[in-house]
């Protein structure tokens, strides 16, 4: 059996077939999810006392989305760091009157409405409540504003609202777009004797845009239900209204007036009752010819507590130079290895022959133990170290046990201290909570600023007996005869002896440059003075003309040593 060609014609047109069926295919519809509401009705209800009811009707441009979500705004700023506060209640999604098991829940300032509506055919019905639209207008009026639309997932084709009011209402306004910048709507009306209920229409409007009802009432016809919620602002908190500000300056000035109370009958020094005391004086000894003589064996390092209320480095210095002139200690200086060495000297233990002060005792054995080899200034950190507590102490007690002072300065100094640490943690403390939950907080600062008061002017509280008051009184005249007699007046062959014991008292109480000259000035040969001061030694071709730069140095590398321990 023979088949029949198959003529070109032929393959031709089987080809043409075949491709037009691949093109075209079969005719079978496809399904899209809709990417468009395509209408936005609201119909909704403004309460006497303030309530606005709201049921939106949304229908979808072609099949439902697998869900559909509305962001309600909960909050709103206005001036004078507050906002306004609203609160959805009853909201319920529907189709058909069904319900459809949205999901509401609270996300930072939003209520959010999620609504399952895959294979949904009929329109969504959203209704809700909310509380806190009406606001009151300082002319009595009461406004309700809403966002009836916000915070859809979805653009919006056709945006349409009615609301029926108690009364009719005063003015109406409208604005729609985007949530930070709105613009006006496309058309509202209404709020009249014919037509009372406002109306509005817009659209289209992009996924997340708003449109806003603006309804303002007549006096006295709609409650309002705001709920303002004051913001925390750092302006807010330090807030300079009249109440804040008044309360932060009269605090200020009553714990200043305080303080000055309590200083001026516990911190005030006691009045003397009698002349000045002296503690030392140039006593006339000659024609010309004065020495220097010191009453009822005051020390330079009580001196110096009694000045400043306080032991300090330059009375520790002033004692060991007093411990040398007096005999009980000497003060060599080495030879210098090399031009540009430090300095050294070392303290050799003496007799001497008075009686030492217990503060004096401790020093002295520290620098210059019985019996041990001398000692150099550069251990002094290693020797003094861990007795300088005990010497600050015994010469505290001293100052007491002489009646210069009723309690020691540094115990009085200590205990303000505390006090006013302590009110300085509770003043932190509250000032937290104030600027955290009020607008006081310059009531907070003003309390640190007490506090801070008590703490450090505290400092000077220490008071000084009427004993001491006069002794001090003294020491201004020691401190005058010091700046201002002439200093050539020693008795004749004794001048090195004398000027040294003035030394001590004018490295506290000043004029201690003019005496140091003097006693270059009593070198009258050309010789070296290696060893002319009992109290102070030097490498043999030592001048008394070297001595300001020698004692400098020490005094300067003493305190050095005494504030690096």
């Amino acid at each position: 059996m023979s088949r029949s060609p198959i003529t070109p014609f032929a393959r031709l047109f089987a080809g043409l077939l075949v491709l037009v069926t691949v093109l075209l295919g079969p005719a079978v519809p496809r399904a899209f999810a809709a990417e468009l509401v395509s209408s936005y009705a609201v119909e909704g209800s403004i309460a006497a006392d303030g309530t606005l009811t709201v049921q939106a009707t949304i229908s979808f441009d072609g099949d439902a989305p697998a869900s559909l979500v509305q962001r309600f705004a909960t909050s709103r700023p206005i001036l004078g760091d507050r906002e306004y506060v609203y609160r959805l209640s009853d909201i319920k999604a529907t189709v058909a009157g069904q319900p459809i098991n949205a999901t509401v829940v609270d996300d930072n300032g939003y209520t959010v409405v999620t609504m399952p509506t895959q294979g949904v055919t009929a329109p969504v019905v959203l209704s809700y409540v909310v509380h806190g639209a009406a606001t009151a207008e300082q002319s009595g009026e009461t406004t309700v504003a809403w966002r009836l639309l916000q915070g859809l997932s979805l653009p919006v084709r056709e945006f349409t609202a009615t609301l029926t009011t108690p009364v009719v209402i005063q003015s109406l306004q409208c604005e729609a777009g985007p949530p930070a910048s709105p613009g006006v709507c496309g058309f509202w009306g209404g709020g009249t004797h014919d037509h009372p209920n406002p109306t509005f229409n817009d659209g289209p409007r992009g996924a997340g845009e708003v449109v806003e009802a603006i309804v303002r009432f007549p006096v006295g016809t709609v409650t309002a239900n705001e709920q303002i919620r004051q913001l925390w602002t750092l302006g807010r908190a330090f807030s300079a209204e009249p109440l804040p500000l008044s309360l932060a300056l009269g605090l200020l000035v009553l714990g200043g007036l305080g303080f000055w109370a309590l200083h001026r009958r516990i911190g005030r020094d006691a009045v003397g009752t009698g002349d000045p005391t002296l503690v030392a004086e140039f006593h006339p000894v000659g024609d010309g010819e004065s020495e220097f003589r010191v009453r009822d064996g005051v020390r330079p390092g009580q001196v110096g507590t009694l000045v400043d209320e306080r032991v300090d480095p330059v009375d520790v210095t002033a004692t060991l130079l007093d411990l040398a002139v007096r005999g009980h200690l000497r003060v060599e200086e080495l030879p210098r290895s090399s031009t540009y060495a430090e300095g050294e000297w070392t303290f050799t233990r003496r007799s001497g022959g008075d009686e030492l002060r217990p503060y004096e005792r401790t020093l002295l054995d520290a620098v210059a133990p019985e019996g041990g080899r001398p000692l150099a200034v550069s251990e002094l950190p290693a020797a003094i170290g861990t007795v300088i507590g005990t010497v600050q102490d015994q010469l505290y007690d001293d100052v007491v046990a002489l009646g210069w002072f009723a309690r020691r300065p540094d115990q009085t100094r200590n205990t303000w201290f505390r006090a006013g640490f302590g009110l300085l943690v509770a003043a932190v403390l509250a000032t937290i909570v104030l600027v955290a939950f009020t607008s006081f907080g310059l009531v907070g600062l003003a309390l640190i600023a007490v506090a801070l008061l008590v703490a450090f002017l505290g400092q000077e509280m220490p008071a000084r007996t009427a004993r001491g008051v006069s002794l001090l009184n003294g020491l201004g005249l020691l401190r005058a005869q010091l700046l201002g007699h002439p200093t050539d007046q020693m008795p004749k062959g004794r001048e090195l002896h004398e000027l040294s014991e003035v030394l001590p008292y004018a490295v506290v109480l000043g004029g201690y440059e003019r005496w140091l000259k003097a006693l270059v000035d009593a070198d009258d040969d050309p010789d070296a003075d290696s060893q002319d001061l009992d109290w102070y030694h030097a490498p043999e071709d030592w001048h008394l003309s070297d001595l300001p730069a020698s004692l400098n140095r020490l005094v300067t590398t003493i305190q050095g040593k005494l504030f690096a321990r």
